[in-house]
């Protein structure tokens, strides 16, 4: 592995170790969700209308790992920590699986 490579996974890792300060900030500042984060009745609440096509497409997508908790709404900070952290480097697992397949598809006749 290169010395880039090296710092690049380093970089990845600790953005997953800092990732739980997206829930810890916002509780201490007593801020709500995520800007962005919101479902369609938070939306409603905030805009006092939801948008025709978000309410069209709101249930395509179900998230594998539901606000990235494995412990549900109430769970223990101390688990919702760790679940952020586990669901920061499934995603960076994955997202260099897709991208090792796509190089490997698209460069495999240039060896």
């Amino acid at each position: 592995m290169k010395r880039f490579e090296k710092k690049l996974w380093l970089g990845l890792f600790i953005m997953a170790l800092l990732s739980p300060l997206g829930i810890i900030l916002p509780d201490k500042f007593g801020a709500e969700d995520a800007w962005g984060e919101w479902d369609i009745d938070t939306l409603e609440k905030l805009l006092g209308y939801v948008p025709e096509g978000l309410k069209k497409t709101a249930d395509i997508w179900a998230a594998p790992i539901p606000d990235y908790n494995f412990g549900g709404e109430g769970a223990l900070l101390s688990v919702k920590i760790f679940s952020y952290i586990v669901s920061g480097l499934i995603g960076i697992i994955l997202a260099s699986l897709v991208i090792v397949v796509i190089s490997k598809l698209l460069f495999k006749n240039e060896k």
